[in-house]
């Protein structure tokens, strides 16, 4: 439990090193002397004396000390050189140790002027996933994700209702209403009820507690930047908890973001968001485009948890282009507003991909014959490899283990030989029972959605693979009554299978695999001729779909 309240303490300074994705510009209003902000999101893109107009003269950073227990009676006086303040000064910067704004990160502005001086700066930064930590016994400067702003916000006593030691009879409450620093400012907050929390400004708070406290409502998901699909992720989970006493409406909306500022990324759109729900009409699990708000309603100290996934069939761009948006979540009490960005880019297909064609229609060649139907489908174990430059092998066999050349890296191969000795244990075989033997065949076109994959498998008379072949029967061994060798047409014939795999943007009839779909699944329609078996082709139909295996894209041979 400590370590996890110790990383929620420094999750600020960590995020600092994170890509920057989506963008949303907040405009703060600053008083002549001191004022506070909190920001909730990244602004490492430009140095603070572009960010600040230039009545902005100083910044000075909080950084939460554990072990810090100088908050007073009255104010307190930030002291520089203490390892709670990080320090910008203009025109000072060999004395300016504080060079960027981070995110979920509470700042001292001053500016020039009084009190009643008025000074806005708008500033775009990158959002991160709310967070917060109380220190025991020590002062927090924080801030929180509110609905609103000023007179909009929720009262203090109504946002922490769920959490009452923030605000209990020995805990005090300050704000910066500009000024100089002292008596005036910052000045005590003596009524929870009418005083509004803002979310851009930062609060001092003086509780004896140790808690991670936010929001009313708690947010949880299974990938800690958030909703992050990066090239091959095909779904995050979101849990909320209710912690209040009450029946809470949640809305879900997707919102857009702003352009990138600077020498920033450039977005290329919004992440086609989906959600992952029950049709009892299907009797499956399908996703639905989250194309609008939707509100779902929590019990009282209760849990939701929400599925959502993305359509990367319908993200078009190269393989560098960056798709990013906000999931905005808000609560019937409107107490919370939470931006939580949304990231993905195209996906990557190289690497190994395994799954079955399922052959559900066979041309028939009886005379009079209608329909094409089987009465069930028929599985062919299909493997395909990617490599990096797109190209794309059909095999009847793959290994994946440790390779045996150095430095015995994990690997794709298409023959034991090529594997560690001493790690073959634990190497797995796939195969293709249906294809010959040791076959690896190119492909013409590539595994790309809208496109297709056309390979041909050729089975000479004489492979003891062809089914006309029989080493014992004298009527199909290719030999004649003195045993002499026979050419093909005689006996038996030479069979080609043109395969062909139609790959589309989404899942085919039929299908339960749209979660992933373009990432981590692909498929779409499958068409074979047959040609040796039968005086004139035979074609055969159906669907397929391939699950992703490895993301090696280097095939050894």
């Amino acid at each position: 439990m400590k370590l996890i309240r110790l990383l929620t303490v420094f999750l600020p300074l960590l995020c600092l090193g994170t890509a920057h994705a989506q963008w949303q510009t907040t405009t703060y209003t600053l008083k002549g002397g001191w004022s506070s902000i909190y920001l909730s999101g990244d602004a490492r893109y430009d140095t603070l004396d572009n960010i600040f107009p230039a009545a902005v003269t100083e910044v000075w950073r909080w950084n939460p000390n554990p072990t810090q227990v100088q908050f007073t009676e009255s104010s307190l006086i930030p002291s520089e050189g203490t390892s709670e303040w990080t320090v910008w000064r203009r025109g000072f910067p060999a004395d300016s140790k504080l060079t960027q704004l981070g995110g979920q990160t509470a700042y001292l502005v001053k500016s020039d002027g009084s009190a009643s001086t008025t000074h806005t700066v708008a500033i775009k930064q990158s959002p991160f996933l709310p967070s917060a930590a109380w220190v025991r016994n020590g002062a927090n400067l924080m801030g929180f994700p509110t609905y609103g702003t000023g007179a909009n916000s929720p009262s203090i006593a109504s946002y922490f209702s769920t959490f009452p030691a923030a605000v209990a009879a020995n805990a005090k409450i300050y704000k910066y209403v500009g000024g100089e620093l002292g008596p005036a400012n910052p000045i005590q907050i003596f009524s929870n009820t009418s005083e509004k929390l803002d979310r851009k400004q930062a609060y001092w708070f003086s509780a004896k507690v140790v808690e991670n406290f936010y929001a009313p409502l708690e947010l949880s998901l299974s990938s800690s930047s958030g909703l992050d699909f990066g090239r091959s992720g095909s779904s995050v989970t979101l849990r909320i908890r209710n912690r209040s006493t009450e029946v809470v409406n949640v809305t879900f909306a997707p919102v857009n973001s702003e352009a990138s500022p600077g020498d920033e990324t450039a977005i290329a759109g919004a992440v086609p968001l989906t959600r992952r729900i029950y049709d009892p009409g299907a009797v499956a699990l399908v996703d639905v485009p989250l194309t609008g708000a939707i509100t779902e309603t929590i019990a009282p100290q209760s849990t939701l948890e929400i599925l959502f996934g993305l359509d990367r069939g319908s993200m078009d761009g190269d393989l560098e282009s960056l798709f990013a948006s906000f999931l905005r979540i808000t609560d019937s009490g409107n107490l919370m507003d939470v931006y939580l960005p949304v990231r993905a880019q195209p996906a990557s297909l190289a690497g190994l991909w395994i799954g079955d064609v399922k052959v559900s229609a066979v041309e028939s060649k009886v005379a009079g014959a209608t329909g094409n139907s089987t009465p069930q489908s028929f599985p062919l174990r299909t493997l395909i490899h990617v490599s990096g430059n797109g190209t794309a092998r059909l095999l009847s066999q793959v290994f994946l283990g440790r390779l045996a050349v150095a430095p015995n890296d994990e690997g794709v191969c298409t023959r034991e030989a090529l594997l560690k000795q001493d790690e073959k244990a634990k190497a797995r075989r796939l195969v293709a029972a249906h294809l010959p033997l040791d076959r690896v065949i190119i492909g013409d076109g590539g595994v790309e959605m809208g496109g297709s994959l056309t390979c041909e498998v050729g089975i000479p008379y004489n492979d003891p693979t062809n089914p006309f072949v029989h080493q014992y029967h004298p009527d199909h061994d290719n030999k004649d009554a003195r045993q002499r060798p026979v050419g093909a047409g005689v006996e038996s014939y030479d069979i080609l299978r043109t395969c062909t795999f139609t790959f589309t943007p989404t899942p085919p009839a039929g299908s339960t695999s749209s979660t992933g779909w373009g990432s981590s699944v692909i498929g779409g329609t499958y068409t074979e001729t047959i040609t040796g078996v039968h005086k004139t082709p035979v074609v055969v139909s159906g669907t397929f779909e391939l699950n992703r295996a490895s993301e090696i894209g280097t095939l050894s041979e």
